[in-house]
């Protein structure tokens, strides 16, 4: 059985993983898909609605004849994962308080 994953999950497991460092998409989709059972047609459109919202920014590097495009957290992006992380704190905390009561 196959969780569904939230956007919002997605959203902050792709803002760590460029709050550690700027990856070019492939590499990022890769990494993600270690974690997340998700596929590309998922992850790209997650990356232009955070690079709308300027939570990342994006710049090319040339890579054998072409250009890879590469993503980077900006400050509000950090910002957001920081909500992001709070508010999953604060959900383990509500689990591990649930499943504490029945000890």
């Amino acid at each position: 059985m196959a969780i569904q994953i939230s956007s919002e999950l997605l959203e902050g497991s792709i803002l760590a993983l460029l709050k550690e460092q700027d990856l070019y998409g492939y590499a990022l989709t890769k990494k993600v898909q270690a974690v997340l059972d998700v596929s590309e047609s998922t992850v790209y459109p997650v990356l232009r609605r955070l690079t709308k919202d300027d939570y990342l920014k994006t710049y090319d590097e040339p890579f054998q004849g072409r250009n890879r495009r590469y993503y980077q957290i900006t400050e509000a992006g950090k910002f957001r994962l920081a909500i992001i992380q709070d508010e999953w704190k604060d959900y383990r905390e509500k689990i591990d308080g649930v499943l504490g009561d029945h000890d």
